[in-house]
């Protein structure tokens, strides 16, 4: 048996080889500067298998683990972040069946005959103004007299818009007033009802192209319905896995971003000449310290999203714990990535802050950090009571 490392060198070359990924990485900004979806780097992933990754193998997949999927979308974010978040949309949802599985719950197997079978998936649980999330839903649940439901509502930053085919959504059952319902499903894209929005121009991750998508009366078959629960906080398996997922693979690719934005650090420093010291500034002891501090403040976080990843795959139970483990992973490799950017563009001079440099649209990239939830703001209150409320 190969040891872990060289298990993850393996996938590497496997699913992203170099020469995959310099072609990416030349296509991301022209994806950017374009505005546009980055339809080519779709069409070679799903060629070399990459969409169905978390598939077991009974089902014809190659069953990688949520650690070996974190390390191969870090490693694809070093050459096409945009990329690299919308596919992250994806292989959630399809990670996220893996995990009920590993625990138990194969009620959601068609989800891996339908990857298995080309179909795209996305995630449409944001709501604009639901900083609940997961546990609640401004969109309408009709219960239906064949026991599905019709959904209505708005769905904000649905990655993928131009190509998914199924959508996991969730709408609040107010049928009983007093006991609302919360229910989790998948819709398909040919349902009637579902409208896309063509408008999309913000600052960075473009080629996501997360365009807000309207329901108006979606029909939800009451055979693709996953879950149905109280709203608030009540553990599930499924908003487990989403979370789990979701937290750490948003993580994998800022942790990405960021090792790409130390690179071109790197390089900066050793193609400037500094005319005080007559050396590179690779030689210069303030600019050394300075990536020094960025490489040491990045290092943690590829290390604690192997441990929190390997964690779920192997099934240990934090409990309550596992939120506070989770949502820090995400905020820390989210923050790393900023810092990592402000530091390659001092690094690298003046030529960073053109238009046109990788760094700049790096810079712009890691500004999306900011808006995947939970915010810090939002997370914060969760731990201080850790530490300071009694249980």
């Amino acid at each position: 048996m190969p040891n872990r490392e060289t298990r993850h060198a393996e996938l590497a070359e496997k699913y992203l080889p170099k020469g995959l990924l310099e072609r990416f990485r030349e296509r991301a900004d022209v994806y950017d500067r374009e505005n546009r979806f980055f339809d080519e780097d779709l069409a070679e992933l799903t060629e070399q298998g990459y969409l169905t990754l978390f598939v077991p193998e009974e089902f014809g997949g190659p069953g990688l683990s949520l650690n070996e999927v974190s390390r191969l979308q870090q490693r694809l974010a070093t050459a096409a972040p945009a990329t690299a978040l919308a596919v992250n949309m994806h292989l959630m949802c399809i990670g996220v069946v893996s995990a009920m599985f590993a625990r138990g719950d194969r009620s959601l197997g068609y989800v891996f005959d339908e990857a298995m079978a080309g179909e795209i998936f996305a995630f449409g649980v944001s709501e604009p103004a639901n900083d609940w999330v997961l546990q609640d839903s401004n969109t309408l649940a009709e219960p239906q007299e064949d026991g599905g439901y019709l959904l209505t509502g708005v769905k904000i930053f649905t990655s993928l818009s131009p190509v998914w085919t199924r959508l996991i959504a969730h709408g609040l059952d107010s049928t009983d007033t007093a006991n609302p319902t919360l229910v989790y499903g998948f819709l398909e894209r040919s349902a009637d009802g579902i409208s896309v929005s063509d408008h999309w121009d913000v600052l960075g991750m473009r080629a996501s192209q997360s365009r807000t998508t309207i329901l108006t009366k979606v029909r939800m078959r009451p055979d693709r319905i996953a879950r149905r629960m109280p709203t608030g906080r009540h553990p599930d398996l499924l908003t487990f896995a989403i979370t789990s997922h979701f937290q750490l693979l948003i993580g994998s690719v800022y942790a990405g971003l960021a090792r790409r934005a130390l690179e071109l650090a790197a390089q900066g420093l050793k193609s400037r000449s500094s005319a005080k010291s007559g050396t590179t500034y690779a030689e210069v002891p303030e600019f050394r310290a300075r990536l020094a501090d960025a490489h040491m403040e990045y290092m943690a976080v590829p290390a604690q999203l192997d441990t929190y990843s390997r964690d779920v795959d192997d099934l240990v139970d934090h409990g309550a714990g596992w939120p506070l483990r989770l949502v820090s992973a995400r905020l820390n490799a989210s923050t790393v990535a900023r810092h990592a950017v402000e530091t390659a563009l001092v690094c690298a001079g003046g030529t960073g802050f053109n238009n046109t440099s990788e760094l700049s649209r790096l810079h712009r990239d890691a500004a999306a950090s900011l808006f995947h939830p939970p915010s810090a703001d939002a997370a914060r209150p969760m731990y201080a009571s850790a530490l300071l409320d009694d249980n």
